[in-house]
């Protein structure tokens, strides 16, 4: 029980450090996300990550806040899952709510004006580190290269809808996973 507590716990304050440092929503955070899970607690191995990370994208919500739920279901159950979830969006909620407030304020000011174009550019780079990590993560090969290259063509210029897109490519996988070819 007292085990049980103290995971719930520290997935609760974990997921709430992520919370509270990191911009630009759950792509934003996955560095962080890998550092503290992987390197710092040692929680999951990379490969375990970025299994998670898969699915928190291909399900529908936020990729933080369901990355966090998956982390803490296989590390504390159902509660374990509950104190991660609050965790990662109980920071987001209170700032927003006294963001809200002062924005509507100050909304006007080009240095707040200013500030908020700073921030894009900050989580652009976020995103971007993102990518690498998990380009260098992913198999590769010429099958992982074709299925990347038509995926990005599909939604970026013919509006294709990105769920039937990952459906798409978790159809692909499986169907190369049991006629036994890797994807690499």
């Amino acid at each position: 029980m007292r085990k049980t507590l103290k995971t719930n716990a520290e997935l609760f304050l974990t997921f709430m450090k992520i919370g509270v440092f990191t911009f630009g929503g759950g792509y934003a955070m996955i560095p962080l996300i890998e550092r503290e899970l992987t390197e710092s607690k040692g929680w999951l191995s990379k490969d375990d990550l970025l299994e998670i990370l898969a699915i928190a994208e291909s399900t529908p919500g936020p990729v933080a806040v369901n990355a966090a739920t998956f982390t803490g279901k296989r590390l504390g159950g159902f509660w374990g899952a509950f104190c991660a979830t609050l965790g990662v969006t109980l920071p987001s909620f209170l700032i927003i709510l006294a963001l809200s407030a002062a924005l509507r304020k100050f909304e006007a000011l080009p240095a707040v004006r200013y500030a908020f174009r700073g921030v894009r550019v900050g989580v652009l780079a976020l995103i971007i580190k993102a990518l690498m990590s998990m380009y260098r993560q992913c198999p590769k090969g010429a099958a992982s290269y074709a299925l990347m290259g038509l995926s990005f063509v599909l939604t970026a210029f013919f509006g294709a809808p990105v769920i039937a897109v990952i459906i798409g490519c978790g159809a692909f996988g499986l169907v190369r996973a049991l006629t036994g070819r890797r994807m690499a």
